[in-house]
């Protein structure tokens, strides 16, 4: 048996495809045979999310995707994700609309590192997610210290994912960008990575890079998936 997971996706729609996936595929693993996950999938429009990102109008996002929780809460959702991670900065208000689990992507992630034995990890994210306190404040409250690239790195990044990543393309010289971005990061005292947009997953693997990946976007999906899975 398992409960049926509701994804608030759309941002991008690339990544919520991967997270569809990787669901499935990791039910399959834990239960064989033809099982698959329960879902709900609430696509909200990514280019007003990114206008309101751009305009900083934070309150309005959380209020919209709050609303988009409860929908899903409505449909039978039994659990929430959100299928990125610069909004999680609107966190609390999805957690006040809704009544059932919210699965946060950093409590995710930041226990997985942790576990690790790993103490400082870089941080690759939209500009949003490196620069805001939202994301560090909340690795910091399970021990976990994070790094960011410096300028003109921060724009490099936020950049591919912003104008390459969520257009639907992935560019070789990015992924070299990306490769030496993470090891000056590794230089300057970094133990591992973590790739902070449920973009980054399409771009970067563990075999690209000679430290310990934190995947968000599987990461945040296995969480999801031990809470899911009742048997």
């Amino acid at each position: 048996m398992m409960r049926t997971i509701g994804l608030i996706g759309g941002m991008s729609w690339e990544s919520s495809a991967e997270y569809y996936r990787l669901l499935n595929e990791g039910t399959r693993r834990r239960l064989g045979g033809h099982h698959c996950a329960p879902s709900l999938m609430l696509t909200v429009d990514f280019a007003e999310i990114e206008a309101m990102q751009r305009a900083g109008e934070w309150d309005e996002a959380g209020r919209r995707l709050a609303e988009a929780a409860a929908t899903l809460e409505r449909a039978g959702a039994d659990l929430i994700m959100l299928c990125t991670n610069t909004m999680h900065h609107v966190a609390d208000a999805i957690e006040a609309a809704t009544r059932v689990p919210f699965v946060h992507i950093v409590d995710a992630t930041a226990e997985r590192i942790a576990a690790a034995g790993l103490t400082t990890v870089a941080l690759l994210g939209t500009r949003f997610t490196m620069e805001m306190e939202f994301y560090r404040r909340r690795m910091l409250d399970h021990g976990v210290q994070v790094m960011v690239p410096d300028e003109p790195d921060r724009t490099l990044v936020h950049d591919v994912i912003y104008q390459e990543l969520t257009q639907g393309r992935v560019e070789d010289s990015s992924r070299k960008d990306y490769q030496r971005i993470i090891g000056e990061l590794a230089g300057r005292g970094a133990q591992g990575v973590v790739l902070g947009c449920t973009e980054i997953t399409l771009l970067i693997g563990p075999r690209d890079v000679p430290l310990p990946v934190f995947d968000s976007t599987r990461v945040h999906v296995e969480r999801a998936l031990d809470l899911a899975v009742t048997r």
